[in-house]
């Protein structure tokens, strides 16, 4: 027998194709939050780095250096400021914010600045 000229066994066949393909949709989606996810940490490592090289290379304390590139760090993130005779280098290490995937790469950036005229370490 038919109905509207498709046999009657078709029926329900785009909900079974639907429940086959949607968890594949899901995990694409998931995977694609997940890499942006990573790259907005990175852009907000970066930026925490280059701020924190910028208010060490001015002669501010270590103690405000960290605090200016904490505010603009990933949650969770290590900031290590190393001065030396020229300048001064600020790294961020921020850990993947995501727990199904524990070999994600962290988001890490490293800023230089030369110490301004005047400031001495």
């Amino acid at each position: 027998m038919t109905r509207r000229g498709r046999p009657c066994g078709d029926r329900g066949l785009a909900t079974a194709e639907l429940a086959v393909a949607l968890p594949a949709v899901v995990l694409v989606l998931a995977l694609c939050l997940t890499a942006m996810a990573l790259g907005v940490d990175h852009v907000r490592a970066e930026d925490a780095a280059r701020a924190g090289a910028r208010a060490a290379s001015r002669g501010e304390p270590v103690a405000v250096v960290r605090e200016v590139a904490a505010t603009r760090a990933p949650r969770g993130a290590s900031i290590i400021v190393d001065a030396g005779a020229e300048g001064v280098v600020v790294r961020v290490v921020a850990p993947a914010r995501v727990r199904l995937l524990p070999r994600l790469p962290s988001a890490e950036a490293t800023a230089e600045a030369l110490w301004e005229p005047g400031v001495r370490p």
